[in-house]
């Protein structure tokens, strides 16, 4: 059995006991409930919304970090213009611990 779920504007692939970097969530040690978008159960699909109702997922947050640096640089041309910028994106690792459909 495997879900989707939506979380920070991205949807992932998530099966029980994977570990996945998403963004920020909350503490390290506390416990979430994704919405799912669609459960696979073998043979049987799951997508819409009523047989979503009672489905969650559940996942413990196990750490946090910070992505790989972004390194960003603009320029214009005969006018000494130029401008440098970086970005590091801040994560929580989760472990799903449970998918539940109703």
């Amino acid at each position: 059995m495997y879900a989707v779920i939506k979380t920070g504007g991205k949807q992932y692939r998530v099966e029980k006991d994977q570990i996945i970097k998403v963004e920020l969530l909350g503490d390290v040690g506390s416990s979430v409930s994704l919405p799912p978008v669609m459960i696979v159960d073998g043979d049987s699909v799951f997508a819409t919304p009523d047989e979503l109702a009672g489905s969650k997922v559940t996942a413990e947050i196990i750490g946090e970090g910070r992505g790989k640096k972004i390194n960003g640089f603009t320029y214009k041309n005969k006018s000494n213009q130029s401008r440098r910028w970086g970005h590091r994106q801040n994560y929580n690792e989760i472990k799903i611990t449970s998918i539940t459909k109703d």
